[in-house]
């Protein structure tokens, strides 16, 4: 039996340790320099899904600039489907 998209993306969010939030703002990959714009299209404590024009100049690790207020994340690529990146927070201390 096929599972419909809705039923995936369901099972999908069942496994997150962390509900994400649609926020849908702009923000900047930054990374040696490099400076391109993107989309959070959603946020957890643990890590985020952006938009990007184009992935393969998205560097494995990079900081997430937020356009509203500045904030800054250490990042690193979990997964890439089409013009979507999932990242995860990684912990610079």
């Amino acid at each position: 039996m096929l599972l419909d998209w809705a039923t995936k993306a369901e099972l999908m969010e069942e496994k997150r340790k962390h509900l994400r939030t649609e926020i849908n703002e702009p923000a900047y990959v930054s990374s040696g320099g490099s400076v391109m714009g993107c989309m959070v299209r959603n946020i957890s404590v643990e890590g985020a899904a952006i938009d990007v024009e184009n992935p393969a100049f998205v560097p494995q690790r990079f900081r997430l600039v937020m356009a509203n207020d500045s904030s800054v994340r250490e990042c690193r690529v979990a997964w890439i489907q089409k013009n979507r990146i999932g990242l995860t927070f990684v912990d610079t201390l």
